[in-house]
């Protein structure tokens, strides 16, 4: 398959809505390349200087149910395929803690392939976070060197409690906590006091914040929303758009009209991404 340069189909747009490229660190492809090509296109449109994104094949009408490993595998190698084809496109691949054996297969199967982010999503793939099954896929998910990306919109109550206690269960496997906790972002400022105990240092914790950023930006909670970001660690946070559900350009719009310095905003934009992507398998 022919390689796509998103630096060549990017190179002539203007940058209107940042300072600098900009990873997209949660993209989920309903349609495959025709849902990629939308997606690049779109970016185009918006004059984003694109240096990648993290591209998921379930999501919205496609789930990965308990029981089909099969589909889930085929999903899995989709992505995979996918990502192959295209520079600056990194693979997400999925399985269902609840499949037990099956689910650290897969999770072996895909390592091998080279994947190295997993996304479990509790609520749309109907498990409880806090199951022995998620931490021992999650465990295993370290092991390998796989980052693993989970759903922190915080839906229910006590979602963000039952994140926080399995990355202090599993702190050789490195998280990324999507939405930074929605509406209840104000539970990680904890982070700042748990790491002042001896061995809660948590550096394992990282977020994604598509979706919180859209609705705290020009919003009277805004500064408590920059507080948290810094108090969380400026280090530890990423850009998403969660597309198609909402769009990159939203995203990065909303980025620059917090009170961030110039520097934040281009760690969050795309060098965090860069770092956690060049250090995949590592301790942090």
């Amino acid at each position: 398959m022919q390689r796509l340069s998103i630096t060549a189909l990017l190179l002539l747009a203007p940058l209107a809505h940042a300072a600098g490229p900009v990873f997209d660190s949660h993209v989920h492809l309903r349609n495959g390349e025709t849902s990629l090509r939308q997606f690049l296109a779109e970016q185009q449109k918006a004059g984003l200087e694109l240096s990648g994104a993290a591209v998921m094949w379930f999501g919205g009408p496609h789930q990965a149910r308990a029981g089909k490993p099969a589909d889930i595998r085929a999903g899995n190698d989709q992505v995979i395929a996918l990502a192959a084809g295209h520079k600056g496109i990194v693979a997400v691949a999925t399985v269902h803690p609840y499949d037990g054996q099956a689910a650290l297969d897969e999770l072996t199967r895909v390592a091998a392939r080279g994947v190295r982010i997993l996304k479990i999503h509790p609520h749309t793939q109907g498990f409880d976070a806090s199951d022995p099954r998620v931490l021992t896929l999650v465990t295993k998910a370290g092991e390998l060197g796989i980052t693993v990306l989970m759903d922190n919109a915080n839906i229910l109550p006590g979602d963000n409690q039952k994140l926080f206690n399995l990355a202090v269960a599993a702190q050789n496997t490195r998280f990324i906590f999507a939405h930074i906790g929605g509406m209840d972002f104000r539970f990680w400022n904890m982070l700042a006091l748990a790491r002042t105990a001896d061995g809660f240092a948590l550096g394992n914790v990282w977020f994604d914040i598509s979706g919180a950023v859209q609705l705290a930006a020009d919003s009277p909670i805004e500064a408590e929303f920059v507080w948290t970001l810094r108090n969380v660690g400026i280090k530890q946070l990423l850009l998403g758009s969660d597309y198609p559900q909402m769009t990159l350009a939203s995203a990065v719009e909303a980025l620059n009209k917090l009170d961030l310095t110039a520097e934040e905003k281009t760690a969050i934009q795309s060098g965090n991404a860069m770092r956690l992507l060049a250090t995949a398998g590592k301790s942090d």
